[in-house]
Formats: structure tokens, C-alpha cells, sequence
């Protein structure tokens, strides 16, 4: 016996921003996003020249003790044997900021790959893919591949996306989606669009 879920009532865009719009979320976004760096000073120079980041602030510098102890590793969930270094924050011309982090000690593991589990890369929006991408490889990424066109309920003229390696080893997405994607006609609201 096969079973057939009902059939999702088709509704305009209008009519789903008309009723995002009367409600009041909870959650109004991403407010930034950590990521631990060998280096703060060199992770920071990728940022500005690949990615037009500006540094906000510096909450800890390098010059000034690591935290370590008991309670800095609970509250930040790291093992016994690592000390938070310096941390800073960039922002960047649109979207969230950029939170970066070093910590010192024996049990630092290297990059997560995407296969493993956890939060695998994070993907910036650009309008000149091509552009983006020789900002960040002269910056000192190297990509994995030629820019790809994207598919499915994605695509369309210009949607296009490309992974980047980091100089640290982490992985990060150039995304663009100029034309409408097809999944914008069924979906409650778009996912993002600067």
C-alpha cells in the first residue's frame, strides 16, 4: 500500500511574506560566527583582503595572559589542557559578524573536513563569484574546484558557488544567486538575499 502525503496548498509570495511579516520571531538571525585560527593576526589578513572584513575589536590580545582554569574551559567546552589566547571580532559589508579565536595547548586537533561531524564551512554571499574567489586566493585560499553552477530547486542564469580552503586548512563557500531560485515559488519565505 503506498501512501501519499496531501498535497501543500500553493500560496503566492506575497501572501507568505504578508503572514511572515505578522509575526514576531524569536530568533532574528545570526548574530556572528567563531572560528578557532592558528594565527589571529594572519586569519585577520585573509578576512580584510580577501573578503573586505573590518576589525571591530580585540577583546583579548596576545600580549595579555591566556585564560586557563577550570572555569574558562567548562564555559567554553574545551579539554583541560587548552587556554584561550586572543579573540577578535571582524564584521563584514553584509550579514554577521566574524568571531576569530586561538587557543594553546597540546589536545588542539587540525581542521574539520566536511565529512566530519560538526559545523563544516560557512558560505559567503557575493555578487562577483569570480572576483571573490581571486580576492581569496591571492589572500591565500586556494579553491577545491572550478566555480559550479548550482542545481535543482537552486538553480538558475548566474547561481553559481565554489568552496575555498582557508590557509589554516577550514573551508569556506562563495555562493551568488542573481536569478530567482525555483524553490523560492513553494518555500514560506527565501533562506537569504542581501
Amino acid at each position: 500500500m503506498t501512501t501519499t502525503a496531501p498535497r501543500a496548498r500553493t500560496r503566492t509570495s506575497a501572501s507568505r511574506r504578508a503572514d511572515h511579516a505578522t509575526v514576531i520571531p524569536s530568533v532574528r538571525g545570526i548574530d556572528h560566527v567563531g572560528l578557532t585560527v592558528p594565527d589571529i593576526d594572519e586569519a585577520t589578513g585573509f578576512f580584510v583582503c580577501g573578503l573586505d572584513a573590518t576589525v571591530l575589536y580585540d577583546r583579548f590580545l596576545r600580549a595579555e595572559p591566556v585564560r586557563v582554569g577550570a572555569d574558562v574551559q567548562q564555559r567554553l567546552g574545551i579539554p583541560h589542557t587548552m587556554a584561550q589566547g586572543a579573540l577578535r571580532m571582524l564584521a563584514l559589508p553584509n550579514g554577521p559578524g566574524l568571531e576569530l579565536f586561538e587557543y594553546h595547548g597540546p589536545d588542539q586537533r587540525p581542521a574539520a573536513r566536511a565529512s566530519d561531524l560538526g559545523w563544516q564551512h560557512v558560505a559567503f554571499y557575493v555578487d562577483d563569484l569570480d572576483h571573490a574567489l581571486v580576492r581569496l586566493e591571492t589572500a591565500g585560499g586556494h579553491r577545491y574546484s572550478a566555480p559550479r553552477d548550482l542545481g535543482g530547486v537552486e538553480s538558475g542564469h548566474g547561481n553559481r558557488f565554489v568552496y575555498v580552503g582557508t590557509p589554516w586548512g577550514s573551508t569556506l563557500e562563495l555562493i551568488t544567486y542573481p536569478t530567482t531560485q525555483p524553490y523560492e515559488e513553494h518555500a514560506p519565505r527565501p533562506k537569504w538575499r542581501a
